[in-house]
């Protein structure tokens, strides 16, 4: 039986800043990602946030009136992220210090995907070879961020199938299952298990009925919490443990 879809993207956005705010709460309540039940289960939920995050870029891509503006706005809170991030999970703020994963926030990989969309639709009078280079050597850039590469290219893939649910995810999930493979070789089996919890997205953004709500400060909110919630799980960091990196 087919559900009448009635979440709009403020239910949605609320839904993502939930999951995030368990996820990073599990990172705060059990450091390092132990291989339990409690904080495999938070994480799992955890999962919810950042397809949500994406599929949003590609509304925001599509329906923003100066793509100028959305690109200076994301990258200004991809900046803010940045330090909040590191602040958050006690990370060096050099991305080139330490582990080459998770180094910055997934605020990056986001700002770079709607470069990389600018490119490919308004780079008109550069050079094919240049314009593919400089959206190579971007991609890349993002590596060192939470979510590294995927993020970008899951935004890419989900935006040229955008309007259609189910191509939106089938181009994502090869995206999310090579990101899985690398954290379990290279990172944590348990963190790679725990990428499954990406497909509960599925029946969830199937809800969203393409209208934004009456909440228009919810936009505006969904940005801000980000580094806001970050910055006191820092303060609780230091409070509980001190100046210690609580990440993988």
């Amino acid at each position: 039986m087919n559900l009448k879809p009635y979440f709009t993207s403020n239910y949605l956005k609320l839904i993502a800043i939930l999951a995030m705010t368990v996820d990073h709460g599990s990172d705060l309540l059990y450091p390092g990602f132990p291989a339990e039940p409690v904080p495999i289960f938070l994480h799992l939920i955890g999962r919810l946030t950042a397809p949500i995050m994406w599929f949003f870029v590609c509304e925001g891509y599509h329906y923003t009136k100066d793509v100028k503006k959305y690109i200076l706005r994301l990258g200004i809170f991809a900046v803010i992220s940045h330090f909040a991030y590191c602040f958050g999970f006690g990370i060096s703020l050099n991305p080139f210090e330490g582990s080459i994963f998770n180094r910055t926030s997934v605020m990056y990989p986001l700002f770079i995907a709607v470069v990389v969309l600018y490119l490919e639709d308004h780079a008109d009078r550069m050079k094919n070879w240049i314009r593919h280079l400089l959206q190579t050597v971007l991609i890349f850039s993002a590596f060192p961020a939470d979510w590294s590469c995927i993020a970008v290219l899951a935004i890419l893939g989900m935006y040229r199938e955008r309007g259609n649910l189910e191509c939106q995810m089938r181009k994502m999930i090869p995206w999310v299952f090579v990101y899985a493979l690398v954290s379990y070789f290279f990172v944590s089996k348990t963190y790679a298990f725990v990428q499954v919890g990406v497909l509960m997205v599925y029946p969830i953004l199937k809800m969203y009925n393409g209208a934004r709500g009456n909440a228009a400060w919810m936009k505006w909110f969904f940005y801000a919490y980000y580094p806001l919630h970050l910055a006191v799980i820092g303060i609780l960091r230091l409070m509980i443990y001190g100046d210690t990196n609580i990440c993988l």
